[in-house]
């Protein structure tokens, strides 16, 4: 097997041309053009569903703190507040997008506005029934993404009772694929697994959201944002997980784990290196490819730039010990307590980041230094709601 810091290397000059995008020419361009949002991935993009239809109401992220910066209460959002998808809305113009679980009772789900969220904590791109089968259990949900995607199928025709109306509906919409896979591959390494044991689960992820993104193309979607994987070695579980004394496995500049963003980056190479193939077999679809691994490590970089005084790679809810994150004592149980300002903070407890994290994610993206001349072209205003008026 071929050894993660040659096969993590950069993206070739054709991949970073076509690939490695700034959504800020795109989304400058786009704003106002777009009339929902269809959304599918885990934790970093659940609004509710998990919250909404879960039997387990023990989870740790349905309590306080979670949702305190924004809402003011848990929402089933992993943060103290907004997530990256519901700074997009507010960028768009659209109300913030509803879950699935919430959307499915509605007696009307014809008069959804601003689009449907799928994602759901703790899901996985792989069959849930498939990684258990290879030792891989999910203590949240088995809503992979294929079954997310079975749910926008059964749902579509209530939005849209014809194909020409369902075409229109989704060549107006963004479709947000992810992020969507870390989960299959935190499952195995928090159980145990090694690093070259998981590296083998790469191509079965990236076939997944493949799938999808086929699938979705065929049914109509011309505009796909697919994020790639957030730099893991940086989170504070597993910081904690995997720490040691051997300072050569830390960056000397972040304190992050050099082996798991290898890893990270990595996946990332290999889904874009799968999205240009996508992209070329349908030259007239849109499939960007959102750099969260570059966009948060910038925070970790200068985080003074960006407010970030309080803390990096610690959490700032948690249970205590040197990362602040304690697997017996998470956030929103009782043996844990939050900073007074989430805001100093890049990461929230220890798995997912702060609303300002997030807040800042979206500006890096759409206005930060990853801007690719001429993307605007690639990316044209499908869809413009002032043609209506």
């Amino acid at each position: 097997m071929r050894d993660l810091n040659s096969m993590a290397s950069s993206s070739s000059p054709y991949l970073m041309n076509l690939l490695l995008i700034s959504l800020s020419v795109f989304f400058a361009g786009a704003f106002g053009c777009y009339s929902s949002i269809f959304s599918f991935g885990d934790s970093i993009t659940d609004t509710g569903n998990l919250y909404i239809s879960s039997k387990n109401s023990s989870f740790h992220f349905f309590f306080p703190p979670y949702g305190e910066t924004y809402f003011h209460h848990p929402t089933g959002r992993c943060s103290d507040g907004r997530l990256i998808i519901d700074f997009i809305a507010e960028f768009l113009g659209l109300p913030y997008v509803r879950p699935y679980t919430e959307v499915k009772s509605n007696a009307s789900p014809q008069n959804i506005e601003g689009g449907v969220n799928f994602a759901v904590i703790g899901a996985t791109a792989m069959d849930a029934e498939f990684l258990a089968a290879m030792g891989d259990e999910n203590d949240y949900t088995n809503s992979s993404l294929g079954t997310q995607l079975h749910w926008f199928k059964e749902l579509l025709p209530s939005l849209c009772n014809t194909s020409s109306n369902c075409n229109k509906l989704l060549s107006s919409s963004l479709v947000l694929v992810g992020e969507i896979g870390s989960n299959d591959y935190n499952d195995a390494l928090l159980a145990g697994k090694n690093i070259e044991q998981v590296q083998t689960y790469v191509p079965l992820v990236i076939t997944e959201i493949s799938s999808a993104i086929n699938e979705l193309i065929e049914l109509g979607a011309v505009t796909l944002v697919v994020p790639g994987n957030f730099p893991i070695g940086c989170l504070p579980i597993y910081l904690t997980k995997f720490q040691t004394s051997d300072k050569g496995q830390y960056n000397s500049s972040t304190g992050c784990l050099n082996w798991l963003n290898k890893f990270a980056e990595y996946h990332n190479d290999q889904l874009q290196i799968e999205l240009s193939r996508i992209q070329r077999l349908h030259p007239n679809i849109n499939i960007i490819y959102a750099d969260y691994y570059n966009a948060v490590m910038h925070f970790y970089h200068s985080p003074d730039q960006f407010g970030f005084i309080g803390g990096t790679v610690k959490a700032c809810c948690g249970g205590g010990g040197p990362y602040n994150y304690n697997s017996s004592a998470q956030c929103g149980s009782i043996e844990a307590s939050a900073c007074e300002n989430p805001a100093e903070f890049i990461n929230w407890d220890g798995i997912h980041f702060t609303e300002a994290a997030y807040r800042w994610i979206v500006k890096v993206l759409f206005k930060g230094k990853y801007n690719v001349p001429g993307i605007s072209r690639l990316v044209p205003c499908v869809f413009h709601k002032s043609s209506d008026n």
